[in-house]
């Protein structure tokens, strides 16, 4: 007797445990929404949580923490993406967080609009850097597990503001400091915040 009923108590507790979890709201929904300022304007940008939920908390806690403010697009080249996310206006490169995983496999593609992880050659490199696609660049979408065919890491799109970024693609660049395609002008990311 003693017995079922410990084993009664446990399966309650059990069932009071699993619908806390049921009813306690994931901290973010399928999209999110962000508003990246620059001093070329302002880009809305809707975040797959869905399809790449590694990518979309790893950039959505650098948000958090204040990383991007003042950080530049330090790479443009206008017939393929406007890289940014890691440098400042001086060229001083800042302390990230781990490398992430790769999603590069969840069956979006880098196509125009898009943004998406930059890395380096390793497959699981990303970690502040991103890029948004300003052409429909197929050979950076997933083709095999391997480094030359694991692609780049597709985590959301451009909703409101490609003005903006079609502005930013044809800014005049020049190489500085070991760094091609780099504006002459400083294209400055003032903040990145989450829309309510």
């Amino acid at each position: 007797m003693k017995l079922l009923s410990i084993l009664s108590t446990i399966f309650i507790c059990m069932q009071l445990s699993t619908l806390a979890e049921a009813k306690t709201p994931p901290l973010y929904g399928e999209k999110v929404t962000v508003k990246m300022e620059t001093s070329y304007g302002n880009i809305i940008l809707e975040l797959n949580n869905k399809k790449a939920p590694v990518s979309v908390k790893n950039f959505l806690s650098y948000i958090k923490s204040g990383f991007y403010k003042g950080t530049i697009f330090h790479r443009v080249i206008k017939s393929f993406m406007i890289q940014g996310g890691g440098f400042t206006k001086e060229l001083e490169r800042k302390t990230t967080m781990d490398k992430i995983k790769n999603e590069a496999d969840n069956g979006l593609s880098n196509e125009v609009g898009t943004i998406a992880m930059a890395r380096t050659g390793e497959i699981h490199s990303a970690t502040s850097q991103f890029f948004i696609n300003v052409n429909d660049n197929a050979n950076l979408n997933h083709t095999s597990k391997n480094p030359r065919g694991f692609g780049y890491a597709v985590f959301g799109r451009v909703t409101k503001g490609m003005p903006v970024v079609n502005k930013i693609k044809l800014a005049k660049t020049t190489r500085k400091s070991g760094h091609a395609n780099f504006p002459i002008k400083p294209i400055v990311i003032k903040n990145i915040s989450i829309v309510k």
